[in-house]
Formats: C-alpha cells, sequence, structure tokens
C-alpha cells in the first residue's frame, strides 16, 4: 500500500494508520462484547456488585466510553484518510479513490456502524440493571 501524502501540509499517512481507520472500530467492538460481558457474568456470578472495590457500574460504563472514543478516532481516522485521497485523486484528474480511499470509505461506513452498536449497549446499560436475577 502506498502512503498518502498531502501537498498542502506535506504530512504521510503510512499503511498502518490507514488500517486503523478499517479495524479500529471492530476491534474496539470486540473488546467492549468481550470485556464488558465477561465483567459483568463473573461479577454477577460471584453474587458481588464490586470489581476490586469499584461499582460494578462504573466498571460497565468504563467498558463502554473507552471503546466508544477508540471507535471515535477510527472513524475520524478513516475521514481524514478518505478526504487526502479524494483530494488526491482530483488532483490527477482519476475517478478512483484506488486502494487506500477505499480503506477510507469502508472504515466510514464499518465504524459509524460499530460506534452505534457500541452507543446502543451503553444506552441498555444505563437503562437496565447490570445484575438481573
Amino acid at each position: 500500500m502506498t502512503t498518502i501524502r498531502s501537498t498542502a501540509r506535506g504530512r504521510r499517512l503510512g499503511p498502518a494508520f490507514s488500517w486503523f481507520g478499517v479495524v479500529g472500530g471492530a476491534v474496539a467492538w470486540s473488546v467492549h462484547l468481550i470485556a464488558a460481558w465477561a465483567v459483568d457474568e463473573l461479577t454477577c456470578g460471584a453474587g458481588r456488585a464490586t470489581v476490586a472495590g469499584v461499582p460494578l457500574v462504573a466498571v460497565m460504563w468504563v467498558a463502554v466510553i473507552v471503546p466508544a472514543l477508540v471507535t471515535a478516532a477510527a472513524l475520524a481516522v478513516s475521514a481524514l484518510v478518505w478526504r487526502r485521497e479524494s483530494a488526491a485523486a482530483r488532483q490527477r484528474a482519476d475517478r478512483g479513490y484506488g486502494r487506500t480511499g477505499m480503506l477510507g470509505l469502508v472504515g466510514l461506513g464499518a465504524n459509524a456502524l460499530f460506534l452505534s452498536i457500541i452507543v446502543a449497549g451503553g444506552a441498555a446499560v444505563l437503562v437496565l440493571p447490570v445484575c438481573q436475577p
């Protein structure tokens, strides 16, 4: 994969940056799902309402907010990659975006979806009690 170079600013975005924009939200959602579910099940199964002295509700909020922030960052990276590749394609008078532009576009859609899923999970934490019988 080639690096994207903005002629106006002269900054380069490497392939790792582009790939974070594509898979960052998916990884964050997976961590959110596994961490939130595992902590909730193990803590409630043991009959406790705290994790290492921290209330379970606070731990669940952290398991929602941190992945949401990572997904929002991946969404911003995807937007940046797509915008820079679009500008580069216009300068080349090219209609296609190439692989890097496609990564940015896929990242935009995927991260928007994963962010909405994480926010919906956070709404469930807000509305429903954490340890239900």
